[in-house]
């Protein structure tokens, strides 16, 4: 015997079946969204420790260079390479090593002079020349070094001084860093607890800590130097100097707390 399908039954049987599924999802989600706690109220103290520490520098920069001043490019550079093959000579000969030895700058520009034409009274620019401008940077541990340094490099050739100081080697700010953050942890640790006594409170936990950049001041550079003419370093044996470096970092702590 057949028998008819009645399709309007089965489309109504499906869309009960799907509105039921959508229903129970929803009281799903109605039911996790009640039994989720909310955040706990946590109680917090926010303290910045700082550390600082006297350093020795460890490293010598010095900048010094050559110009020249020729009426060719050609000329001007030529005459720089072999002064500046003097210069380095000479400072190898005081026990810098090639390695300590880097290009900081070489510049090679035209140099102009400006006169008025009588006849249009126009101001006019002529090409007299080239200046050319090789600058080296020494670096060495040989903290000893620097007035044998520059006045060697003085005699033969250098004409220019940009600038002479003392720092901190990149292994020596790293092993400087590594103590200071601990000293500055333990810094902020020291003021939250001393904070907390008169509320009768105490430090349960560590929430965040934030550090800063270390901070190395500007090195102190020798008073004669900074594009200082050779001549004021001539007349005698320089005397320099290297002293020690005020160093420090911070550390940001967010400490949870409790009551006694």
């Amino acid at each position: 015997m057949n028998r008819k399908i009645d399709y309007a039954v089965i489309t109504g049987i499906v869309l009960v079946l799907a509105f039921a599924i959508s229903l129970t999802q929803i009281t799903n989600q109605v039911t996790a969204q009640e039994t989720t706690p909310f955040p706990s109220r946590e109680k917090v103290i926010s303290v910045t420790g700082t550390a600082t520490a006297s350093v020795d520098p460890d490293l010598l920069v010095i900048q010094f260079g050559v110009e020249t001043q020729e009426k060719t490019a050609k000329q001007a550079l030529e005459s720089n390479s072999n002064l500046m093959t003097k210069v380095i000579d000479a400072i190898k000969g005081v026990g810098i090593s090639e390695d300590d030895l880097h290009t900081s700058n070489l510049n090679i520009q035209p140099i102009y002079d400006s006169y008025e034409d009588k006849a249009t009274g126009r101001f006019t620019q002529e090409l007299i020349g080239y200046r050319v401008s090789n600058i080296i940077m020494v670096k060495t541990v040989k903290l000893d070094s620097a007035a044998d340094i520059i006045d060697s490099a003085v005699a033969v050739g250098v004409n220019r001084v940009d600038s002479v100081y003392f720092t901190l080697s990149p292994q020596k700010q790293l092993e400087v860093k590594d103590n200071l953050i601990s000293e500055a942890v333990k810094n902020a640790e020291s003021q939250a607890n001393k904070a907390l006594v008169p509320l009768n409170h105490k430090i349960i936990g560590v929430k965040a800590i934030s550090l800063t950049e270390f901070g190395i001041p500007y090195p102190p550079v020798y008073a004669g130097a900074g594009y200082a003419s050779a001549d004021a370093f001539a007349k005698s044996s320089t005397p320099v100097f290297s002293s020690n470096q005020d160093v420090s970092t911070t550390a940001n702590v967010i400490f949870l707390i409790g009551s006694n």
